[in-house]
């Protein structure tokens, strides 16, 4: 039985669970109608799809130390390491997460010799650095340096992606964490994408002064990526209308919660691309030789967008592997979608959660 049969047989006994969910990560709500992306020829050749590893816990992201693969885990808040066989070892655990609702251990980023993550607290969402020691096969975490604390957390919408930019800068989605009127109010750091130093502190080029605030209006994100040329790319979570691809432009304004997907008002940036949540509740997102890749929760599909086309799309192994969390780019070049079906919404099938492997030709 495939997993959309599954959902098709439950439908009955969920509904009445998903009338309460509009504010969940995944918006459970029914959605608008079809997506508004124009499907295009394949944006990439896919090899074939391997299991690289299995048997993870709720994993959050991948992060690369070299050409070793780190992986946070939501729950027991440990960070593994991979081997070439795909075997995992604990690197440590993250003292202090209070893994709740969809907060936890969340997005991690390797700049240099140190681990950054970020995590939800006891009331609070934080980023620390960990020094990186040991070899692989071995390696180990330093002592904790916190680079930004007293972020506003909640059961859910705590944002969490983290990545360094091309500016060697450290970029932080942060959610709403259900204030949804927090994302237009420029005095909070929620509902925004912040940009701040390798040590939490403000850039000069930052869009507003003494501000960490890099844009705003946005509900949800969980993903950021930029091109080569250094043009930023972020996904985000809408309530039950439209979830969003958006280029991100310092100081800008996405909307939320005055307008949700396109609307067309002026001082609000409209997204290249807007599905309906059944189709997407996007997460994580990589770029890689002209195509942003597109982890999906609830639509159970990657997602490929050609930059040369933004808005279209090709869907691959749509209902093949789940709940999509992450996806990121090997040192060899080869594609790897991190599945999360094990995060208490999924369906986990023998072996989950994995770490799937994709050549890509």
């Amino acid at each position: 039985m495939t997993r959309r049969q599954i959902r098709v047989l439950g439908a009955a006994v969920l509904v009445s669970a998903l009338m309460t969910a509009c504010s969940a990560e995944d918006a459970e709500g029914p959605g608008p109608g079809a997506s508004t992306t124009t499907r295009s020829a394949p944006a990439a050749a896919f090899g074939e799809p391997e299991t690289f590893s299995d048997g993870l816990d709720a994993p959050w992201s991948i992060a690369f130390h070299g050409r070793i693969p780190l992986v946070s885990e939501r729950d027991s808040a440990r960070i593994l390491e991979v081997d070439g066989s795909g075997s995992v070892r604990e690197v440590g655990a993250i003292d202090g997460v209070s893994p709740r609702g969809e907060g936890g251990l969340l997005g991690i980023a390797v700049h240099e010799n140190d681990l950054y993550v970020y995590f939800t607290a006891d009331g609070e969402n934080r980023i620390e650095r960990y020094g990186i020691t040991g070899d692989p096969g071995a390696l180990a975490l330093g002592p904790a340096e916190t680079i930004l604390d007293g972020l506003l957390s909640a059961n859910y919408h705590n944002g969490g992606r983290i990545a360094f930019g091309p500016d060697g800068m450290l970029y932080a989605t942060v959610g709403d964490a259900g204030g949804r009127d927090r994302a237009q109010d420029l005095d909070s750091l929620s509902g925004k994408i912040l940009h701040m130093t390798p040590d939490g502190d403000v850039p000069q080029d930052n869009p507003f002064p003494n501000s960490l605030v890099y844009s705003y209006g946005h509900r949800n994100s969980q993903g950021i990526a930029w091109t080569e040329d250094g043009t930023m790319y972020a996904s985000e979570f809408g309530q039950d209308t439209w979830d969003e691809l958006n280029e991100i432009e310092a100081g800008g304004n996405y909307g939320w919660p005055e307008v949700e997907g396109i609307a067309g008002e002026g001082g609000f940036i409209d997204p290249l691309q807007q599905w309906s949540p059944d189709d997407a509740s996007p997460s994580g997102i990589v770029i890689h030789d002209g195509t942003i890749y597109i982890a999906n929760l609830r639509g159970e599909r990657l997602r490929a967008v050609p930059l040369t086309d933004p808005a279209t799309a090709d869907e691959q192994f749509v209902d093949t592997y789940g709940r999509l969390r992450d996806v990121a780019i090997a040192p060899d070049g080869s594609l790897w979608i991190l599945t999360n079906n094990t995060d208490g919404r999924g369906d986990p099938n023998p072996g989950d959660d994995q770490i799937i492997r994709v050549p890509l030709r």
